[in-house]
């Protein structure tokens, strides 16, 4: 775990940043954890709950049970995260596109559904992470047309840090053991937020460090014992140098490559028709998909384990169209590579397309599971790891 001094020292001491950051203001001085003592970052494993995960609450996935908690439980697992909407805890007009104004509408009933998820999950003895998957001005995906633009717009990074404020308010008092805060699901710069097929690009380090660094700020201001994560830069895939030296967890993803992980995923492949067949390892269009491909993409992270910052892996796991021997032969090293590290994983969900119970998968012997259908291998392979 992050050293509690170190979050301290980041409220205490100030200095000018310089370099890439190129900021005057509050700074940590120390690093996540001492380097070359393995991951400053427990190694949990787990999955993400999807129960926030639409800025509409009327088109929710079926909600999270207190059986999924003990049967997580159960089978050796320590974590879940909490990927949420912030529309989803708003009360506001939702026949009409949101305004500035109505992002601080909250609804104290929607916030008390976030706290019985919370709390169930403690009740479990489950690390969780508090995610804003979709932030005032940002989102990875379209579906919901925002009033500004995060990266760009001061009104919006307010707006961000009032969430987040709210947040750490709302769980002050509890340990950095049971609970983290995960500032912004998968950053990048997107040509048009409202399409879905938009390029997504690296977001400049000055400008993504600024709204991290305010974000944890805000968050420390409130309990300077509380567990910051940021997700890497461009989609989850990049170190960010720009904050390696602050006491902020970074957060990296499973899904590379994407021809494998979101296989035929008409929300991240245009044409779906048209890919070529898959093989792992193999060569799939102009690439040669293996282990030592895996092994190059990941040494990032690894690097910024060794130099003392906490890293975890916050989404994995691959679309039910990915044909399952190729998935789990796969996902095998992924999970390896990471696991060997010290880095713990989340896939990214419990029930549903790309989780172990209920998948949907056209190509799997299915155990019964209480009324489910248990992809016993899938679960077999992330419970050694």
């Amino acid at each position: 775990m992050m050293k509690k001094t170190d979050r301290r020292d980041f409220i205490k001491k100030t200095t000018v940043l310089t370099g890439a950051i190129g900021l005057a203001g509050n700074s940590a001085l120390a690093f996540s954890g001492p380097a070359g003592t393995g991951n400053a970052l427990p190694k949990w494993k787990g999955f993400n709950l999807l129960d926030f995960f639409s800025p509409d609450p009327g088109r929710s996935r079926p909600g999270s049970t207190e059986e999924d908690f003990r049967w997580m439980t159960d089978w050796g697992f320590d974590f879940v995260r909490i990927p949420m909407a912030y529309p989803s805890y708003l009360d506001f007009d939702r026949s009409r596109d949101i305004t500035p104004e109505e992002v601080y509408s909250i609804s104290e009933e929607a916030l008390e559904r976030v706290d019985r998820l919370v709390h169930m999950a403690h009740k479990y003895n489950l690390h969780v992470s508090l995610n804003l998957h979709r932030a005032p001005g940002y989102c990875i995906n379209a579906g919901f047309r925002e009033p500004y633009n995060l990266w760009k717009d001061k009104e919006a990074q307010e707006a961000f840090y009032w969430h987040w404020k709210m947040w750490a308010e709302r769980y002050k008092n509890i340990s950095p053991e049971r609970i983290s805060f995960d500032l912004l699901n998968e950053p990048a710069m997107i040509e048009d937020m409202n399409d879905q097929h938009s390029s997504k690009t690296l977001i400049p380090g000055d400008t993504y460090a600024k709204v991290a660094i305010k974000a944890a700020e805000t968050i420390w201001g409130v309990n300077p014992d509380h567990l910051v994560i940021a997700d890497g830069n461009q989609v989850g895939t990049k170190v960010i140098p720009e904050i390696s030296h602050l006491p902020i967890g970074q957060s990296c993803r499973g899904y590379y490559p994407g021809i494998i992980s979101h296989y035929k995923a008409p929300w991240a492949m245009k044409d779906i028709d048209n890919l070529p067949p898959l093989k792992y390892p193999g060569q799939v269009g102009d690439q040669y998909l293996s282990r030592a491909m895996l092994e190059k993409f990941y040494e990032p992270w690894i690097k910024l384990v060794q130099s003392g910052t906490g890293v975890h892996c916050g989404e994995c796991g691959s679309y039910n169209k990915t044909p399952h021997d190729i998935f789990l032969a796969w996902f095998g090293d992924v999970v390896d590579i990471l696991s060997s590290n010290g880095i713990g994983f989340a896939l990214w969900n419990f029930r549903g397309d790309f989780g172990i119970l209920d998948s949907g998968r056209m190509d799997v012997d299915y155990e019964d599971w209480h009324g489910h259908k248990l992809d016993r291998k899938l679960l077999d392979l992330i419970s050694k790891a």
